[in-house]
This record gives C-alpha cells, structure tokens and sequence, in this order.
C-alpha cells in the first residue's frame, strides 16, 4: 500500500539522493574537522578528563 502511495508523488526519487547527500556531506566535513584539528588542543582536553578523575577521586574517596 505505502509503496503505491509513494509512486503517486511526483519528483519522490530525489529525496534519497538529497538525504544521502547531507549525510555525507556532513561525514566528510566532520573527518576533516578531526583530521586538521590542532594536536596541541586535543592532548591539552585529554589531560583535562584524567585530571578530573583523580581529582573526585581523591575527593571522594575519603567519604564514606
């Protein structure tokens, strides 16, 4: 039933390839985002995640 409704639109064929386009698009864009994204910065943010662990640790660790 859904697929002969779909088959009365005009013009229904090009919305998979424009999706498809945006998704990919969108991927592409997103890799290159990470791949030219400063070394420095994502070593500093790393950093940054460990030493909140340790810190709630060491904070946390003496309550009981």
């Amino acid at each position: 039933m859904y697929k002969n409704v779909l088959q009365a639109i005009d013009g229904i064929e090009i919305y998979p390839l424009i999706s498809f386009t945006i998704f990919f698009v969108f991927f592409l864009g997103l890799l290159l985002y990470v791949a030219l994204m400063d070394k420095k910065y994502v070593s500093n943010m790393s950093s940054f995640a460990c030493a909140d662990e340790d810190q709630d640790q060491t904070i946390g660790g003496n309550r009981q």
